[in-house]
């Protein structure tokens, strides 16, 4: 099982490291499937009897239904890049294209919120603005919005503060054309740091929202995206988060 597995492993880094010569539907396909076919192999290996002919049909199989989540960066993408690395220049707003064509927005406190609030600030309004106009000339595109927070408080309140945070974020989107079934929000709380919260500083940069933007393979070959469930908007935070 470990010789298929390394072969299958093998032959995924082959497929993803030729991305650079494939266009924009052919890399999102070839990184869904060098994924797909990575999970595949281990399932198909390791549930019942065979493993070695079962990791390589689980493979396969993985790696179809890889090329068919993987995720696509075409035109409208990277207009909208490009539309937001102007919209926030200057402003300490990241703007970058991720390993897996998602287009990722690292917007940090001093832009998005106060300390202990999760209402828009307003010089943040203007990026969403933008942002909001590029999702709506692209009906294909899903967005993750992910709130963070320092370390400050307990749990209790940072979690729910976090996902406020993405919360605000969406529905401001929403009032401007997005439909919600299109966007996705989570709290890490202070799960996930950038940094060390041994300063103020670094708590700071820890106080922030992620966006991410995807346009799934499956748009660009004309089928309709599944609808998704919102969860459910939390109840008011605590007083004493950060």
């Amino acid at each position: 099982m470990v010789k298929h597995l390394t072969l299958t492993t093998l032959a995924a880094t082959i497929a993803l490291s030729g991305c650079a010569n494939m266009n924009e539907v052919q890399r999102g396909t070839a990184t869904g499937a060098g994924v797909g076919a990575g999970i595949g192999a281990v399932l198909g290996g390791t549930v019942g009897p065979g493993g070695g002919r079962r990791a390589a049909t689980g493979a396969v199989l993985g790696s179809a239904a890889g090329a068919v989540i993987g995720n696509i960066w075409s035109s409208r993408m990277e207009q909208q890049k490009r539309a937001m690395e102007q919209a926030t220049q200057g402003t300490g707003v990241q703007v970058t294209q991720t390993a897996d064509n998602q287009l990722k927005l690292d917007i940090p406190s001093d832009i998005s919120f106060d300390t202990n609030r999760a209402d828009i600030k307003p010089n943040f309004r203007p990026i969403l603005d933008r942002f909001a106009s590029g999702l709506v000339n692209n009906p294909y595109a899903r967005v993750t919005i992910i709130g963070h927070t320092d370390s400050t408080g307990g749990d209790a309140i940072n979690n729910p503060l976090s996902v406020n945070r993405a919360a605000e974020t969406r529905d401001y989107l929403a009032a401007r054309g997005v439909t919600t079934n299109r966007i996705s929000i989570d709290g890490r709380g202070s799960r996930e740091p950038l940094v060390s919260n041994d300063t103020e500083a670094n708590r700071a940069r820890n106080r922030r929202v992620e966006i991410y933007v995807a346009e799934p393979q499956s748009t660009a070959q004309g089928q309709p995206l599944p609808q998704q469930g919102q969860p459910v908007y939390p109840a008011p935070y605590p007083a004493s988060g950060r």
